[in-house]
């Protein structure tokens, strides 16, 4: 088989590609030969089909698809043989003829894209900010009031409260106000802190089991994902509702008593005789809660990384054959307009592909198999610790993390965790980086507008 790569232009090729019969007779005549053993044909014996038959009916389908799967293999041979730096795959010239029945040489082209030639160069000219979210007190109360909360105790009062949990048996209404036959009916428990409406609010403040009143549920509870929930429904149900009142009749009534801020709450938490005071509990809240948004700061930078240098770095891409690749390629049917109409989505993604897989290479970014084995038994012995369970020993261990990694996609998720890891070094390292103090809701604003 011959291959040639004929460039039409700075980033796009044709390979021409000339199949000869030497190339694939010995192929197909196997195959054939295999087919007459099997073969079972009225007036023959299994086996004893005359060649010519079998040729006749199955030489044609048979020469095709030894000549697609060579054309596969070899394709891809002389992409990596040659070292041709493609986009996408390669992808047949359309409008092109074979005679499969009269020709025995046969002729393909195939257009290729090909990757831009980068070089990137990251220095401290190089200037981003990193955000350092700061647990301000209002936070560190709320952490602390959760954690009092975790640590508390429930009690059944008889009268309710605001902030209790009201366990009601909801039951749908008619425009008279009685209760609808084959109407909507659930039990749930219902927070006040969900109440959208003040007024509504009120109606389960001061009421005792038994109790009954009435309801507009979509005035009342405008999170309509947690009122499809209560009222055990989907959400298009729950837009065609032929009546929006229902009626709460209280079952039971739950208070949550918070913890007390002291010794014994502080011991539950941390460590023996680490933290004495409310002072000391709330910085030790505040230490945490700054060191859990480490993640957040470095998934911002990221994103600052990824927007600055797809602006800085401009180079040209064979668009038009990627553009029609991607037509070749979609699972759904697209059309070339449909393409041209997300392209440009497309394009920065790939952009970016092409610029980090510059930088991998010209910072010696690897990942090796040790590395996956160890960070894999490092996320193990987390999950292990997040559950209370002991860390399995040495051989347990190695056959957990062998059967976690012996699935692909959980392979490929723990590699893709370490190269983030290692270019975000890389990113810290080598840009000029500004620490900008910003609280956490500040930041979730910022975070929501870019």
């Amino acid at each position: 088989m011959k291959i040639t790569q004929e460039k039409t232009n700075k980033l796009q090729a044709v390979l021409k590609v000339v199949v000869s019969p030497e190339d694939y007779q010995e192929k197909v005549d196997k195959v054939l030969k295999d087919y007459r053993k099997n073969a079972e044909i009225p007036g023959f014996r299994k086996g004893k089909t005359p060649m010519g038959m079998i040729v006749k009916k199955y030489r044609t389908p048979v020469l095709v698809d030894e000549v697609n799967k060579m054309l596969q293999n070899e394709l891809y041979k002389y992409i990596s043989d040659e070292n041709v730096k493609v986009l996408g795959s390669p992808i047949p010239v359309e409008n092109q003829s074979v005679d499969w029945e009269n020709d025995t040489t046969f002729n393909f082209e195939f257009e290729i894209g090909i990757a831009p030639e980068l070089d990137v160069k990251i220095n401290k000219k190089d200037k981003l900010p990193y955000y350092k979210i700061e647990a301000d007190t209002q936070l560190v109360d709320t952490y602390a009031n959760d954690i009092a909360k975790r640590f508390g105790k429930m009690s059944s009062p008889e009268v309710s409260e605001e902030g209790d949990l009201v366990f009601c048996e909801i039951a749908q209404l008619d425009v008279d106000g009685n209760l609808m036959e084959n109407g909507i009916k659930n039990e749930a428990t219902v927070s006040m802190d969900f109440i959208s409406d003040k007024k509504i609010k009120k109606k389960f403040i001061g009421v005792k089991k038994d109790d009954a009143f009435s309801v507009n549920v979509m005035k009342a509870f405008k999170n309509h994902t947690d009122l499809s929930a209560m009222l055990n429904v989907n959400q298009d149900q729950l837009h065609d509702l032929t009546s929006e009142e229902f009626q709460f009749t209280v079952k039971n009534i739950s208070k949550l008593e918070p913890a007390k801020m002291d010794k014994e709450l502080f011991e539950k938490v941390y460590a023996k005789d680490s933290v004495k005071t409310i002072k000391e509990f709330k910085s030790k809240i505040k230490e945490e809660a700054e060191k859990s948004y480490v993640t957040e700061s470095d998934r911002m930078l990221k994103n600052d990384v990824v927007t600055y240098l797809i602006n800085k770095i401009k180079f040209d891409m064979p668009d038009e054959f990627l553009k029609k690749w991607l037509v070749h390629t979609s699972e759904k049917s697209l059309t070339l307009d449909q393409i041209k109409e997300e392209y440009d989505m497309y394009s920065k993604s790939l952009r970016w592909q092409l610029i980090e897989n510059n930088i991998l290479e010209s910072f010696d970014v690897k990942v090796d198999a040790k590395e996956v084995e160890d960070h894999t038994k490092t996320l193990v012995s987390m999950q292990m610790k997040q559950y209370g369970q002991p860390v399995p020993e040495d051989e347990k261990m190695n056959e957990i993390v062998a059967s976690i990694l012996v699935k692909e996609d959980e392979r490929k998720k723990i590699y893709d965790q370490l190269y983030d890891i290692k270019t975000l070094e890389v990113y810290k390292e080598n840009f000029k980086l500004t620490e900008k103090a910003i609280s956490y809701d500040d930041f979730v604003k910022l975070a929501s507008e870019k």
